[in-house]
C-alpha cells in the first residue's frame, strides 16, 4: 500500500462554547438555573446581583412588550449577534447589565404564601415516646415499649414478628438483677409491651397488618350494631369489601343494604395508616417561569419577574480591568471572567425571551382550554409550535420540559399543552387531554348502582362523535386515577 498526503477542504457545524451554554441553560428548571447562577457569582467576581435599592434596580419587563427574536436554533450551529439586544455588552460597554426582576418579596405581606415559613414538626417516635414518659410502666416495661416503638416504620405498622424482634433484643438490657431472662418469657413480655403500644395515640397504631389495624380503631369506638358488622367486614369479608362484591357479603352476612352502608361508612372513615400524619412532607414549590391573563379578548403571556434572576457586570472589577487594558498577559484571567460573564447575561436573557416566544405560541394555539377549560384542549405536536416560532424541535422540548406557565385555570407544565389526536366521524381530531376530560366528567356523572364500563365509555365517546377503542378508554382511565368499574360500584 503506498502512502501519500493529501489536502481535504470540508464543512462541518460546531458549537462554540456560548452556544453549549446557551443549550444547556435552556433545559435547566427554574431552580436548577438559580442554583447555576449562585455557583456562577460565586466563581466569577466579574458578575454580580443587582439588588433592591442599587442605582441599576428597576421593576421588571412589561408583560405587554413582545419578546424579541434573540436567541437562533443552538442545533444550527449559530448565534447572530447583530439582531441582538445585547450590542451593548462589547468590550467597551462593561457597565451593561440585565435587570429583568420585580419588587421583592414582603415579609409582611399578608398575600405571602405561608408555605415559606413552617413550623418544626413532631415525628411520630416523639410523639408515642412522649405518651410512654406519662405512663406508670415500671423500667423494664418501658424499655420494651420503646423498643417496638423504634420497630414501627412510617405508617405505624410493625412488620417484624415478635419472634425476630425477640431475637434481635439484647436480653441483658432488659433483664432482671436477680432472675434470668429466657426466650419465652421475653416473648410473653413483648405481646404485653405491644398490647401497651396499641392502645397509644393515634389509633391503630403498633397493628401488624391493615385488618389489625382497622380493628383497634373500631374497638376504641362506643358499642352500636354498626360496629359490630363492621368488626366482622374487617375481619372475615375485607377481601370481598375491596372488591365490592356486595351480592356475596349480603348473602354471608344476611344483613340489610342500609346497615351493610352504614358500616361501610364507618369502615371508610377509618385511617389505615395512623402513623402517616407525622411523617414530615417534602414540600417542592412550582415557580412558574410565565403566566397568562387576558387583555382584550386575547390571551397574552409574560414573564414572572420574580424567576428572572437581575445580573449585571461587576462595575469596580469592570474599571480596573479597563485601566489596565495594556497589560494584556497580567489581566488575561480577568479578561476570561469578563467574557464569561458576559456570555451568561445574554444566554439568561435569550432564555427567558425563548420561553415567552415558545409560551405565547402555546397559549394561541390552545386560547379555547384557558377559554373553556380541558374539554376544549386542541392537539398539538412539538412541531407545529417549532414551525410558529421557526425553532428545532429538540429546541421546543427542551423549553417545554420543567417550565410552568400560571394562569386563571391553575399552573400548568408547558408539555401539558401537547398531545396526540383520536379521529372523530366529522373527520377532524380530538386532544387526548380532552378526551381524558370528558371521560372523567362520565365518570363523575354516572349512576354509583350501575356504573360505566370501559366499553360503555367507548361507546358513549362514540356517540359524541370521538372513535376511541375500549383499551385506549382503559388506559385514561388508568392515567386519571379511576378504578375499574367493579370498584366504584356503590349500594
Amino acid at each position: 500500500m503506498k502512502q501519500a498526503l493529501q489536502l481535504r477542504v470540508s464543512q462541518h457545524l460546531a458549537l462554540t462554547p456560548q452556544l453549549q451554554q446557551a443549550i444547556r441553560l435552556l433545559q435547566l428548571s427554574t431552580l436548577e438555573l438559580n442554583a447555576e447562577i449562585e455557583q456562577a457569582l460565586h466563581d466569577n467576581p466579574m458578575l454580580e446581583r443587582i439588588e433592591a435599592g442599587d442605582p441599576g434596580y428597576s421593576p421588571g419587563q412589561s408583560g405587554d412588550q413582545a419578546a424579541p427574536e434573540t436567541l437562533d436554533n443552538p442545533e444550527n450551529g449559530r448565534n447572530d449577534d447583530a439582531d441582538s439586544p445585547f450590542e451593548g455588552l462589547s468590550d467597551e460597554g462593561w457597565g451593561a447589565e440585565l435587570d429583568t426582576g420585580s419588587r421583592p418579596h414582603d415579609f409582611n405581606d399578608e398575600d405571602m404564601d405561608s408555605g415559606r415559613t413552617q413550623s418544626a414538626s413532631v415525628t411520630l417516635t416523639e410523639h408515642l415516646t412522649e405518651q410512654l414518659g406519662l405512663t406508670q410502666l415500671n423500667s423494664r416495661d418501658r424499655t420494651l415499649v420503646g423498643f417496638l416503638i423504634e420497630a414501627l416504620d412510617g405508617d405505624g405498622y410493625l412488620t417484624q414478628s415478635l419472634e425476630e424482634l425477640s431475637d434481635i433484643l439484647p436480653v441483658e438490657d432488659i433483664a432482671d438483677e436477680t432472675a434470668a431472662e429466657t426466650h419465652e418469657n421475653l416473648l410473653a413480655d413483648l405481646k404485653i409491651a405491644l398490647l401497651h403500644l396499641q392502645h397509644f395515640d393515634p389509633p391503630g397504631i403498633g397493628a401488624r397488618d391493615c385488618r389489625e389495624c382497622l380493628q383497634l380503631q373500631l374497638s376504641g369506638m362506643p358499642v352500636s350494631p354498626t360496629r359490630e358488622l363492621a368488626q366482622t367486614l374487617v375481619m372475615h369479608h375485607l377481601d370481598l369489601l375491596a372488591a365490592r362484591d356486595f351480592v356475596r357479603i349480603r348473602k354471608s352476612l344476611g344483613c340489610e343494604d342500609i346497615a351493610l352502608k352504614e358500616a361501610m361508612a364507618l369502615i371508610g372513615s377509618l385511617n389505615p395508616r395512623p402513623g402517616a400524619a407525622f411523617t414530615p412532607l417534602a414540600t417542592r414549590y412550582v415557580v412558574p417561569d410565565v403566566s397568562v391573563i387576558k387583555l382584550r379578548h386575547r390571551w397574552v403571556c409574560k414573564l414572572n419577574g420574580d424567576a428572572m434572576p437581575r445580573l449585571r457586570i461587576n462595575r469596580l472589577y469592570a474599571n480596573i480591568l479597563q485601566r489596565q487594558r495594556s497589560n494584556t498577559a497580567a489581566n488575561g484571567g480577568l479578561n476570561a471572567q469578563l467574557q464569561e460573564a458576559k456570555w451568561l447575561i445574554k444566554n439568561v436573557q435569550q432564555r427567558f425571551d425563548t420561553i415567552l416566544r415558545v409560551s405565547q405560541a402555546i397559549v394561541d394555539r390552545q386560547k379555547a382550554f384557558f377559554d373553556h377549560g380541558e374539554v376544549a384542549m386542541r392537539p398539538l405536536t412539538l412541531r407545529e409550535i417549532a414551525e410558529i416560532v421557526e425553532l428545532h424541535e429538540s429546541t421546543i422540548s427542551r423549553v417545554t420540559t420543567q417550565k410552568y406557565i400560571a394562569s386563571p385555570r391553575g399552573i400548568f407544565e408547558l408539555k401539558y399543552f401537547f398531545g396526540s389526536h383520536v379521529a372523530t366521524d366529522t373527520g377532524g381530531a380530538a386532544s387526548s387531554t380532552a378526551i381524558r376530560a370528558l371521560i372523567k366528567q362520565l365518570v363523575g356523572a354516572e349512576d354509583g348502582r350501575k356504573p360505566l364500563s370501559d366499553a360503555r365509555l367507548a361507546e358513549v365517546l362514540g356517540e359524541q362523535g370521538i372513535v376511541v377503542a375500549r383499551r385506549t378508554v382503559a388506559k385514561y382511565r388508568e392515567l386519571l386515577s379511576i378504578p375499574p368499574v367493579n370498584q366504584r360500584k356503590t349500594l
